[in-house]
Protein backbone atom coordinates (compact mmCIF):
# COMPACT_ATOMS: atom_id res chain seq x y z
CA UNK A 1 0.00 0.00 0.00
CA UNK A 2 1.33 3.76 -0.62
CA UNK A 3 2.43 5.69 1.96
CA UNK A 4 1.70 9.58 1.73
CA UNK A 5 2.61 11.78 4.03
CA UNK A 6 1.97 16.05 3.75
CA UNK A 7 4.30 18.30 6.10
CA UNK A 8 3.55 21.95 6.70
CA UNK A 9 6.98 23.15 6.94
CA UNK A 10 6.86 23.73 10.72
CA UNK A 11 10.43 23.41 12.71
CA UNK A 12 9.36 21.04 14.60
CA UNK A 13 8.29 18.31 11.88
CA UNK A 14 12.03 17.30 11.45
CA UNK A 15 12.99 17.73 14.86
CA UNK A 16 10.67 15.61 16.37
CA UNK A 17 10.16 13.41 13.13
CA UNK A 18 6.56 13.36 12.10
CA UNK A 19 4.17 14.86 9.28
CA UNK A 20 1.21 17.24 9.98
CA UNK A 21 -0.73 14.01 7.54
CA UNK A 22 -0.30 10.56 6.51
CA UNK A 23 -2.23 8.67 4.21
CA UNK A 24 -1.74 4.92 3.97
CA UNK A 25 -4.52 3.39 1.33
CA UNK A 26 -8.21 5.28 2.10
CA UNK A 27 -6.56 6.25 5.69
CA UNK A 28 -5.86 9.16 6.67
CA UNK A 29 -4.53 10.86 10.42
CA UNK A 30 -3.92 13.93 10.98
CA UNK A 31 -1.20 14.65 14.14
CA UNK A 32 -1.98 16.62 17.03
CA UNK A 33 -2.71 20.28 15.16
CA UNK A 34 -2.64 23.64 17.75
CA UNK A 35 -2.91 27.16 16.78
CA UNK A 36 0.48 27.92 15.82
CA UNK A 37 0.61 30.14 12.22
CA UNK A 38 4.58 31.39 11.48
CA UNK A 39 5.62 30.50 15.15
CA UNK A 40 3.39 32.20 17.01
CA UNK A 41 0.23 31.67 18.73
CA UNK A 42 -3.34 32.64 16.96
CA UNK A 43 -5.98 33.60 19.06
CA UNK A 44 -4.11 34.03 22.42
CA UNK A 45 -6.88 33.85 24.90
CA UNK A 46 -9.70 32.50 22.88
CA UNK A 47 -10.80 29.03 22.52
CA UNK A 48 -12.86 29.38 19.92
CA UNK A 49 -10.55 31.28 17.64
CA UNK A 50 -7.85 28.69 18.15
CA UNK A 51 -10.22 25.93 17.57
CA UNK A 52 -11.65 27.31 14.34
CA UNK A 53 -7.91 28.22 13.04
CA UNK A 54 -6.77 24.12 14.17
CA UNK A 55 -9.64 22.89 11.97
CA UNK A 56 -8.89 25.33 9.27
CA UNK A 57 -5.24 23.60 9.32
CA UNK A 58 -6.44 20.45 9.73
CA UNK A 59 -9.03 21.19 6.65
CA UNK A 60 -5.55 22.12 4.33
CA UNK A 61 -3.91 19.00 5.06
CA UNK A 62 -6.68 16.62 4.46
CA UNK A 63 -6.87 18.57 1.11
CA UNK A 64 -3.11 17.94 0.65
CA UNK A 65 -3.44 14.12 0.92
CA UNK A 66 -6.05 13.54 -1.00
CA UNK A 67 -8.95 13.93 1.56
CA UNK A 68 -12.14 16.23 2.72
CA UNK A 69 -13.52 17.27 5.62
CA UNK A 70 -16.74 15.11 5.20
CA UNK A 71 -14.10 12.04 5.42
CA UNK A 72 -13.56 12.30 9.22
CA UNK A 73 -14.56 10.04 11.30
CA UNK A 74 -12.98 10.66 14.42
CA UNK A 75 -11.97 13.71 16.24
CA UNK A 76 -9.86 13.89 19.38
CA UNK A 77 -9.62 17.34 21.50
CA UNK A 78 -7.19 18.41 23.76
CA UNK A 79 -8.17 21.26 26.04
CA UNK A 80 -6.31 22.88 28.99
CA UNK A 81 -9.21 24.19 30.58
CA UNK A 82 -12.42 22.03 30.22
CA UNK A 83 -14.87 24.74 31.35
CA UNK A 84 -14.17 26.34 27.56
CA UNK A 85 -16.05 23.21 26.42
CA UNK A 86 -18.98 25.20 24.69
CA UNK A 87 -16.55 27.80 22.93
CA UNK A 88 -14.45 24.60 21.54
CA UNK A 89 -17.28 22.91 20.85
CA UNK A 90 -19.26 25.56 19.02
CA UNK A 91 -16.12 26.01 16.63
CA UNK A 92 -16.63 21.98 15.91
CA UNK A 93 -19.73 21.95 15.84
CA UNK A 94 -19.48 24.32 13.01
CA UNK A 95 -17.13 22.68 11.14
CA UNK A 96 -18.87 19.19 11.47
CA UNK A 97 -22.25 19.88 12.18
CA UNK A 98 -23.51 17.85 9.14
CA UNK A 99 -20.56 15.23 9.20
CA UNK A 100 -20.81 14.11 12.66
CA UNK A 101 -18.01 12.27 13.14
CA UNK A 102 -17.41 10.28 16.91
CA UNK A 103 -15.99 13.02 19.10
CA UNK A 104 -13.37 13.09 22.41
CA UNK A 105 -12.70 16.12 24.45
CA UNK A 106 -10.17 15.59 27.60
CA UNK A 107 -8.22 18.17 29.52
CA UNK A 108 -4.88 18.34 30.13
CA UNK A 109 -2.34 19.58 32.08
CA UNK A 110 -0.85 21.97 29.53
CA UNK A 111 0.13 21.95 25.43
CA UNK A 112 3.33 22.87 24.14
CA UNK A 113 3.26 26.37 24.57
CA UNK A 114 0.92 28.14 27.68
CA UNK A 115 -0.60 30.34 25.57
CA UNK A 116 -2.20 26.94 23.41
CA UNK A 117 -5.35 25.99 24.57
CA UNK A 118 -6.76 23.27 22.39
CA UNK A 119 -4.58 20.95 20.40
CA UNK A 120 -6.57 18.39 17.63
CA UNK A 121 -6.13 15.90 16.17
CA UNK A 122 -8.54 13.65 13.11
CA UNK A 123 -8.90 10.46 11.47
CA UNK A 124 -10.60 9.88 7.90
CA UNK A 125 -11.12 7.53 5.73
CA UNK A 126 -11.76 8.37 2.37
CA UNK A 127 -14.26 6.16 0.42
CA UNK A 128 -13.10 3.85 -2.18
CA UNK A 129 -13.33 5.13 -5.94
Amino acid sequence: MTRQTYSTGSPWEPIVGYSRAVRVGNVVEVAGTTAMKDGEVVGVGDPYRQTAEILGTIREALEHVGAKMEHVVRTRMFVTDISQWEEIGRAHGEAFRDIRPVATMVEVKALIDPALLVEIEVQAIVPEE
